[in-house]
């Protein structure tokens, strides 16, 4: 008989844990297809060294405008354009003009002008010929406000990273959220580029230092970094979930267990979980 209630156990816990595989507990399933785990080129690294993002629509850029030559006059022309350069604070406390679909912003003195497309440098250069015409040395630069990549899994704060430089390392990113928890998988951390509509997949190897020798650990904006969990915590947190379940069983069986051994003549204390 207690080979029998011992065998149902089996069962229903077997029954239980089938299914709370580790799939439940990762993001991006499914997509063994599309993930690259090529080797990087010394050539194509250097482009990615070389990256800059360009201006699209949505956007926000902050640009400041100063005449470089004093003179009479010329300190209140200078607010007048930096307050029309920056744009004053949105509802939500973002700064700078937000890229419209068309790409064209109004700025004072030279009007219209479109920079989708264009880099901050190349964009500070169109705006310094077009306001050559009204001031003797106009110093301008522009700078993307909202330049930012996620990052998700098994790090100890999961969130979006503001991107300053135009890009920035994989490890840059992740000592921003605080390193990797213990639950994470240091063998498989995916690189997302491109937008879920179709997305480019790269997994980097933080275990191997020869297979990161061979890949690239450098981000673009709006990259997702998925840092997915160990096989084990689906285990884990499948056992700890179903606690409550084996306590209950215990509860309802160890009267029944109890009396079969009082029957054969041997009185013990049986115990089926702790």
């Amino acid at each position: 008989m207690m080979q029998y209630y011992g065998f149902v156990i089996m069962i229903v816990t077997a029954f239980l844990f089938n299914g709370c595989g580790i799939g439940s507990f990762k993001m991006f399933g499914g997509s063994d297809d599309i993930v690259k785990t090529v080797e990087v080129s010394d050539l194509n690294y250097s482009e990615e060294v070389k990256f800059e993002w360009k201006i699209v629509k949505g956007d926000r850029v902050e640009i400041n405008i100063v005449n470089q030559i004093s003179g009479e006059g010329d300190q209140q022309l200078n607010q007048i354009l930096s307050r029309g350069g920056q744009q004053s604070l949105t509802k939500d406390g973002t700064e700078g003009y937000l890229i419209p679909d068309s790409g064209t912003l109004r700025l004072p003195l030279v009007g219209l002008v479109n920079v989708i497309g264009l880099t901050e440098s190349q964009a500070a250069e169109k705006l310094t010929m077009l306001y050559k015409e009204y001031l003797r040395q106009p110093y301008i630069s522009v700078k993307i406000l909202n330049q930012k990549l996620y990052v998700l899994g098994e790090v100890k704060n999961p969130g979006v990273v503001q991107v300053t430089n135009g890009t920035m390392t994989l490890f840059e990113a992740l000592a921003k959220t605080g390193d990797l928890t213990i639950d994470a998988d240091r063998t498989n951390v995916r690189v997302i580029r491109g937008g879920l509509r179709n997305p480019q997949m790269r997994e980097v190897n933080l275990a191997n230092m020869g297979q990161m020798r061979l890949t690239s650990l450098i981000l673009e904006p709006n990259d997702i970094i998925y840092v997915q969990p160990r096989p084990m915590k689906a285990y884990n947190v499948a056992f700890n979930e179903q606690l409550p379940f084996f306590s209950m069983i215990n509860t309802i069986m160890t009267p029944f267990l109890s009396a079969i051994s009082l029957k054969n003549g041997k009185i013990t204390n049986v115990v089926l979980f702790k």
